[in-house]
């Protein structure tokens, strides 16, 4: 029969091992059990003396010891240790018996070192008299804390009265005070118990057994406080530290790698040796790595060449091509190391995935490029590439994007790109050894699976990776199956407060890293949530700011992340104005009928379903933008006798005769009119410039066309009816200086994100989303590498209604920004509260909300204010800026209002906005916010 099955006796354990016995081993005393004693030698040695000196006072009185209390002889072996380390004279021949409890106990510490447990090393300070633990538990490395709470780690099994147990598997033991609890390796609780002697949990020590809810535990040693804190007693793999790496500059010694065996009897050995000479003083760089301005990749650590130079290659310098070095800006080039280092599995042993979480407009797609053509051409052992071939994933509407990149950099004539559409099919990539690189969309890549798969890609690049936080999703599960082990998520908008999303990304890129997602959920994910609550105990927020550092410091080894402030000096000023417009006499009337209606006031009473929710906002919504689009969902709703169709019952009544026969009316909506006036005064200014408006309904982009196309506008569009193939031919015509197009209808779901819009100066975001990230991705898409002109970003709000308390949401949101988790967790707000709906479904007549919130006493004239006061009073309003309740939350209150109080404050009667544009285009502008992002020196 196995003896055990427990995962850490199933390669043998050590200390379970019959131990050697020297032949010349000194006899037991009498009257004590034989044990076989092993040479005792350094620290063993001077504990023989410690013995020996406490034995001779004890043999005067019953002439051999017995194994006293550990309690009662630990005192007296401290004593003694001190006077032998000082002693000058050796007792070594001096006949006496030894202390069993004392030398068992040094036994026990030795012995826990094979199993990666703390050892009581002769520093390790000795437990007083008055302390709970007892030796073997002493010290912050043997599991004892202030407060009493020990741990070990264990096997356990069913309770059986079998003389050979079958262990179950490993556990780790916490015991505190009189109660102990069992938890498996992915941190479950499996066995509880209480009522124990505080004497038996204080003097538990390796070998020993212990009952927990019917279950059997074996201790195996003592844990640490701090690997117990942190989490790493539940960790199955283990990241080492990152190596010292050898300065590239620094030549290294050309024969690494051993000379290979030449039998003596065989003639002409030496002649057969001198091939891989000449192979080895041919391995040469690819480029100089002395050149001025080289970047030169870090060389292999000895512990990395033991594992992945099997063949004994010589060591080469990667050198990024001098053509792309030439292009890369300094955190670029930083950029590229962090990316190789990660691919080449220098910062972690084993683990390949690499996450560049720079913000947008950074050059995450040059990096790439970058690192995938080293890898293409070169290599550190012998020269050899690195990869074969090279796999991008993207969105539909960017595969030709990266094309286009890929060959932007490095020209045609250098590498082959095959991006996979309509007109070219993955088999002709397969079949064909002339193309390096692969691109296609997540779409396509389903689709293609079983061909990608029998492709052996050398590294995997997902462009907006963040798609993969789902680890449920085909997508990621497609991914997943391919068996490339070098994978680069590319993001612009990190990974939003979830930490199971969190985890689903990270176990993409390095697998089991962080563990099972049982074991993370237990481990570090329950625990830093519950230190984030109000309510939680002072151990409860210890224990969880140490598992979010250990957690933070497992993946901070292959996650970079960079904010836009690094290239501002590259781009031209951006001034962002955030304009409040006043809602038409007739968006008036129609928000006060919807408000009145018995569906929002259900939903207020909270007798509705958090779809009916979505459905109120989502007309309240549709109305800010223009009526007609609310007149279209009377139309299609009416018949389908849902909830939602109730909502428009009644309003064909209030609607005039031009918006049921489908004319446009500007004037019938506040963002329209200043829209309008703002797009006449761009064209009378500055007619060169050029105009990108984005909007999250496709019925606004209809609505916006038949406007401008009555004023004569040119213009193209990019939706999510526009074909991949046609999308990147859009861009690089709009940005042509040839082009004659003047505005470009973007929608932010389809487009938004990716694009390179430099051609357009002006960007007008002319409605909002629940989610900041989403309208930032949108707002940044003039604001990039290759931009010439002043950009100039419009938000546009109606003011007093549901789009300015989103507004507030969003402003609160970004106050949390900072860290790689940055954003907020509910993306949908698919539930809110009842005050918060009540706050939602409420129209207020004033010029701004935002501001009257400020409480600011500015002249509203756009002089720039000082931060607001920290004793400032809170509001009573219940508003997302800021509410007064939430007592955890005050101090991001106080940072999204210093924030809005540094931007200039304009009010609509003021003589001048200080831009030319909106000055033409005031006259339905109620309020305004700007500020100016520029480089200073």
């Amino acid at each position: 029969m196995r003896r055990s099955g427990a995962p850490s006796q199933l390669s043998g354990n050590a200390e379970k091992r019959p131990r050697f016995v020297p032949p010349g081993a000194s006899p037991p005393c009498p009257g004590t059990e034989s044990k076989p004693l092993s040479p005792q030698y350094g620290f063993g040695y001077a504990l023989e003396k410690v013995q020996r000196t406490l034995s001779s006072s004890a043999q005067n009185e019953t002439g051999c010891s017995v194994q006293p209390k550990a309690a009662r002889s630990a005192p007296a072996a401290s004593r003694a240790l001190a006077r032998v380390l000082n002693a000058t004279e050796s007792k070594e021949n001096e006949a006496g018996c030894s202390i069993g409890g004392l030398e068992e106990h040094m036994k026990d510490n030795r012995r826990a070192g094979a199993n990666n447990y703390p050892q009581l090393l002769p520093s390790s300070p000795l437990p007083s008299g008055g302390s709970a633990c007892v030796p073997g538990a002493a010290g912050s490395g043997s599991g004892c804390s202030r407060d009493g709470v020990r741990c070990f780690g264990v096997m356990w099994c069913k309770a059986s009265k079998k003389k050979h147990k079958r262990w179950e598997g490993d556990a780790v033991l916490v015991t505190r005070g009189r109660t102990a609890t069992l938890k498996d390796m992915e941190g479950k609780d499996i066995g509880k118990g209480s009522g124990y002697k505080v004497s038996v949990l204080a003097s538990l020590s390796e070998g020993e057994t212990l009952m927990i809810g019917g279950k059997e535990v074996e201790v195996m040693g003592v844990i640490s406080d701090e690997d117990y804190s942190r989490g790493r007693c539940f960790q199955e793999v283990q990241v080492e530290k990152e190596e010292p790496h050898v300065n590239p500059a620094t030549p290294l010694s050309r024969h690494l790698a051993p000379k290979p065996f030449c039998p003596p009897t065989m003639l002409g050995g030496a002649d057969r040796v001198r091939p891989n000479l000449v192979v080895e003083q041919t391995c040469r760089p690819r480029y100089n790595p002395l050149a001025p301005g080289a970047l030169v990749m870090p060389r292999p650590s000895p512990n990395h060449q033991w594992s992945n130079n099997k063949s004994g290659l010589p060591v080469v310098d990667v050198v990024v091509d001098p053509h792309l070095t030439s292009h890369l800006r300094p955190h670029q080039r930083d950029g590229l190391l962090f990316l190789y280092e990660c691919v080449m599995g220098m910062r972690a042993a084993g683990r390949h995935g690499a996450i560049l979480a720079d913000e947008m407009g950074l050059g995450k797609t040059l990096q790439s490029v970058a690192l995938s053509w080293t890898l293409l051409k070169q290599g550190p052992y012998g020269g050899k590439p690195a990869a074969k071939r090279v796999l991008v994933v993207t969105p539909g509407s960017l595969v030709q994007n990266w094309g286009t990149e890929f060959n932007k950099w490095l020209g045609r004539e250098r590498i082959t790109v095959f991006t996979v559409d309509p007109a070219h099919r993955i088999e002709q990539f397969v079949l064909s050894p002339l193309h390096s690189v692969l691109v296609i969309s997540y779409e396509m890549l389903l689709r293609c699976l079983e061909q990608v798969q029998t492709v052996d890609f050398g590294l995997i690049i997902c462009d907006e990776g963040h798609r993969l936080k789902n680890s449920s999703i085909k997508t990621s599960s497609a991914l997943s199956s391919l068996s490339c082990a070098r994978r680069v998520i590319l993001t612009g908008t990190p990974v939003q407060n979830d930490l199971q999303e969190f985890y689903a990304i990270i176990d993409f890129v390095n697998p089991g890293i962080l563990g099972s997602s049982t074991a993370y959920r237990k481990v570090y994910e329950e625990p830093i949530l519950h230190s984030r609550q109000p309510s939680c105990t002072e151990e409860e927020r210890a224990l969880g700011e140490e598992r979010a550092a250990e957690l933070s410091r497992l993946t901070g080894m292959f996650i970079l992340r960079r904010t836009q402030e690094i290239i501002n000096c590259y781009l031209p000023p951006r001034l962002d104005w955030t304009l409040f417009c006043k809602p038409s006499p007739l968006q008036r009337e129609l928000y006060k009928s919807l408000l009145c209606h018995g569906v929002f006031k259900a939903c207020l009473q909270g007798s509705t379903r958090a779809q009916t929710h979505l459905a109120c906002i989502t007309a309240l919504k549709k109305l800010c933008n223009h009526p007609n689009l609310l007149h279209s969902s009377v139309k299609e709703r009416t018949d389908s006798g849902s909830v939602e169709s109730s909502l428009y019952e009644g309003l064909g009544e209030i609607l005039p005769e031009c918006n049921i026969s489908g004319e446009l009316n500007a004037a019938d909506s506040g963002k329209l009119q200043v829209l309008v006036d703002l797009v006449e005064a761009i064209r009378q200014l500055s007619p060169s410039d050029r105009v990108v408006i984005v909007s999250n309904f496709t019925k606004t982009l209809d609505l916006l066309q038949t406007l401008f196309s009555h004023m004569g506008c040119t213009f193209c569009r990019l939706d999510g009816h526009t074909p991949t193939t046609q999308r990147q031919r859009l861009v690089d015509h709009f940005n042509s200086p040839y082009s004659q197009n003047f505005l470009f209808l973007l929608s932010s779901k389809a487009g938004g994100v990716g694009l390179n819009l430099v051609g357009a100066s002006h960007l007008v975001l002319y409605d909002i989303d629940w989610n900041p990230a989403n309208d930032i991705q949108a707002m940044a898409r003039v604001w990039r590498d290759g931009q010439k002109k002043t950009v100039h970003i419009y938000r546009l709000l109606t003011a007093g209604t549901i789009e300015e308390r989103i507004f507030q949401r969003q402003v609160a949101k970004q106050g949390l920004s900072g860290t790689v988790v940055d954003l907020g967790k509910r993306t949908e707000h698919t539930s809110f509260s009842i005050s918060e709906l009540r706050d939602l479904f409420s129209l207020t007549d004033t010029s701004c909300l935002t501001h009257d919130l400020l409480n600011c006493s500015c002249s509203m004239d756009g002089s720039v204010q000082g931060v607001v006061e920290e004793e400032e009073r809170v509001s009573n309003r219940s508003c997302q800026l800021g509410r007064h309740s939430d007592g955890g939350r005050l101090a991001q209150k106080h940072l999204s209002m210093s924030e809005l109080m540094q931007w200039r404050h304009f009010s609509g009667d003021t003589c001048t906005f200080s831009d030319p544009y909106l000055d033409l285009a005031r006259n339905h502008i109620t309020f305004a916010f700007q500020t100016t992002i520029a480089h200073t020196a």
